[in-house]
């Protein structure tokens, strides 16, 4: 027996032992080594690798908080503070989920605006979107009941809002508030389940999306700046002639970003971990109290754009109704979009026109959201979100007659 091991390991060693149980070589191969990439990618493509290392962060960062952490009405705000002063290292980690939260958002929304720059969710690619779509909406669960979890008064606040906002539902609405809470307030049946769900499930459920949004992105391949399929032009060896392989060019161009992220996200742990109040509310380092009303609740950062649209309606039925209404006209993206080509670079003065109106009504509205629901900033607040829904509204009808520019048989690269 002795003889045998030592010659596998002459031939070859651990490598080809672990080869011949878990093909790692094979999997490198094919979807790595051998995945082509368009090789005009630019930096807009930095975000979906810098999306999947803060969500690796996150689990990291979240196994090691619940180990101190003890959900409950008079335990959870404590075992925070614990683990912030007690723990060794425990500021650091605690810091560095928050800080996760906050820029898993930024790089999803500029991953989502790449999308609309170049049109990443248009045919082949529709199923793509809507895997994104829905690891989008798993996130927003998940960052709710996160934000739940550490009991400040500016949590409990807001998951009042939040969830008394299921009440507007016909028919169903108080029971299903009830239900949420768990209780007929939200109190320690409610923690308990948020705590269950933000440590249990919704991870395993955006990891497995992650997962099916990585094999349909395999499946088709991704877009570029051009919008071209690269498939379509394949060389004498069946590789595609605007293709370079995924490793190790886009590997090792990733670790730019990631260089570059992991310093940015750095300066703002040890720096500025709340960020002025928008990462981690001042409220949020009081202990939640039932009889202690912030002086302005607003959800955190990433959750304003929305709320915003909630507020500028006066009736708060139809401004619940807007404001889910703003996250699921997403998922109808390629089919409201009628244009002929997919990328910005040649769509015509009308889609850019939108897209930028867009864009400003998305800023306002996130700004709009932090600041009290009262005089000019409603008027302001339904003017932007009149424009928020008019570009999905109205894009059938645009992005049909917008002049759009031809485009080229083969990518191009820009400096």
């Amino acid at each position: 027996m002795a003889n045998v091991t030592t010659t596998a390991a002459g031939k070859g060693g651990f490598r080809v032992w672990l080869n011949k149980r878990l093909p790692v070589d094979e999997f490198m191969q094919s979807q790595l080594v051998g995945y082509y990439a368009p090789k005009n990618f630019n930096v807009w493509y930095f975000f979906g690798s810098l999306a999947l290392l803060v969500f690796v962060m996150q689990i990291f960062t979240g196994i090691f908080l619940t180990m101190h952490f003890k959900p409950g009405e008079l335990t959870a705000f404590d075992s925070v503070e614990y683990i912030m002063r007690e723990v060794e290292w425990g500021w650091l980690i605690r810091y560095m989920h928050s800080t996760g939260a906050s820029m898993f958002f930024i790089v999803v929304y500029l991953h989502m605006y790449r999308a609309l720059l170049y049109g990443s969710y248009k045919a082949p690619r529709e199923l793509l979107w809507l895997v994104g779509m829905c690891i989008y909406l798993a996130l927003m669960a998940e960052a709710f009941f996160g934000y739940v979890l550490p009991w400040g008064n500016m949590s409990y606040w807001g998951a009042q809002v939040i969830v008394n906002l299921f009440g507007t539902i016909p028919a169903i609405g108080p029971g299903l508030v009830e239900w949420i809470r768990g209780d007929y307030g939200i109190a320690d049946a409610t923690l308990g389940r948020f705590f269950a769900l933000h440590v249990i499930a919704l991870p395993f459920a955006l990891a497995l999306l992650i997962v099916l949004h990585l094999v349909a992105l395999r499946q088709n391949g991704s877009n570029n700046p051009d919008g071209i399929e690269i498939k379509a032009n394949l060389g004498a060896d069946g590789k595609p002639i605007d293709g370079i392989p995924f490793h190790p060019y886009y590997t090792l161009k990733d670790l730019v970003g990631v260089g570059l992220f992991l310093i940015a996200f750095a300066i703002i742990v040890f720096f500025v971990p709340t960020f002025g109040g928008l990462f981690i509310e001042a409220p949020n380092f009081e202990p939640a109290n039932a009889l202690s009303t912030p002086a302005h609740i607003a959800p955190v950062w990433y959750f304003t754009p929305f709320y915003a649209i909630l507020r500028a309606v006066p009736d708060q039925q139809l401004g619940a109704l807007l404001m889910g209404l703003s996250v699921v006209v997403f998922l109808f993206l390629p089919w409201l979009d009628r244009s002929p080509v997919k990328s910005t670079r040649y769509r015509g003065w009308i889609w850019k026109l939108a897209l930028s109106v867009f864009t400003i009504s998305f800023l306002a509205l996130m700004v709009l959201g932090l600041l009290p629901a009262e005089g000019t900033y409603v008027t302001l607040a339904r003017i932007f979100t009149a424009l928020y829904f008019g570009f999905f509204l109205l894009m059938p009808f645009y992005t049909r007659i917008d002049p759009v520019k031809p485009v080229p048989v083969r990518v191009t690269y820009h400096a």
